[in-house]
């Protein structure tokens, strides 16, 4: 699907700044970028400004390891289970440019789910909010479903091409969403573009996994959430502009 913009070249102004050794992101983008101040959601050394999906501290099995938010799986027998659990921003957003460094460990699997509710009617981030997949592409076996691989609009739209790099290393993830305008972005390549909530939308949530979930891809402001499914994974310079 194809939105409708401006053709804006993003510059040196998405580098971080306080010595991150982020790469800069120039590729082009159909939506208009606005030139407000990035705002940090992760200081480093706190848990400020996160919670646990579904209320509640963030669990002990996310940890905060040389400046990045860090899910510790030693004591884990598997997915969304010990004190673990998706974590989600206190906040919600809407119009937003996301920026995110990850890296995951050998077979691992997480995920950065965006427009999620927080509801009792909703056990889980994923039931909400669409994701972007984070994933060892080499030795997950969810690679080998299209629309399951890193950089993927999961479940829904595959990377129109691969750009995540080798287990261990760190990768830029982005997410711009303006206006139902939706961009994924891996390591400054735009990945997938589509249109929300539009019928060619709810056709495609509708063939999905998702489908039978009355809450998914519905909400047009949200929080943020970084998934625990299981496996370790890094999340590090997570800012957020307004759009």
């Amino acid at each position: 699907m194809k939105n409708s913009a401006y053709i804006l070249m993003l510059g040196a102004g998405l580098a971080f700044a306080c010595g991150s050794n982020q790469e800069e992101s120039t590729e082009e983008t159909s939506i208009e970028i606005v030139e407000n101040e990035w705002i940090s959601l992760f200081d480093g050394e706190t848990f400020n400004g996160w919670s646990k999906y579904g209320g509640g501290e963030v669990g002990a099995a996310w940890k905060i390891q040389d400046g990045a938010i860090y899910l510790d799986a030693s004591n884990k027998d598997g997915w969304q289970t010990g004190d673990g659990g998706d974590i989600a921003t206190d906040e919600e957003f809407d119009n937003f440019h996301f920026q995110v460094e990850w890296k995951i460990a050998k077979d691992g699997n997480s995920g950065i789910i965006f427009y999620v509710h927080e509801s009792e009617e909703f056990a889980y981030s994923w039931m909400t909010g669409p994701e972007m997949q984070v994933l060892d592409n080499d030795g997950h076996p969810d690679a080998k479903i299209i629309t399951h691989r890193a950089g993927d609009l999961y479940d829904l739209i595959e990377s129109s091409e691969e750009t995540v790099k080798p287990v261990g290393e760190w990768n830029l993830a982005e997410i711009i969403a303006k206006d139902g305008n939706l961009e994924l972005h891996l390591n400054g390549v735009m990945v997938v573009s589509t249109t929300m909530w539009t019928p060619e939308w709810e056709e495609m949530v509708a063939n999905s996994k998702f489908k039978d979930m009355p809450g998914f891809g519905k909400y047009q402001k949200g929080k943020i959430a970084l998934q625990d499914h299981g496996d370790e994974v890094w999340f590090r310079n997570i800012r957020i502009k307004k759009l």
